[in-house]
């Protein structure tokens, strides 16, 4: 199990509601969540195999701002 972390510019649900058909629909995630009480406004990824290149792909086409810190 691998767990990603990423910087986002997330800001409210709304954010993550965008976000979410792209998340749920890359394979290997087992679970992912956001953090938007910490400043980095953080997304969490869960997954059986590397997918940091989809995760950031996703967020970036939804219009978010995104970059790998962890």
């Amino acid at each position: 199990m691998e767990t990603k972390k990423f910087k986002t510019n997330l800001k409210c649900n709304g954010c993550i509601s965008a976000i979410t058909p792209a998340m749920n629909s890359i394979e290997g995630i087992t679970n992912w969540t956001v953090d938007l009480s910490v400043a980095d406004r953080l997304l969490v990824v869960e997954s059986d195999k590397d997918v940091a290149a989809d995760v950031l792909s996703g967020v970036k086409k939804a219009g978010y701002e995104i970059e790998q810190v962890g």
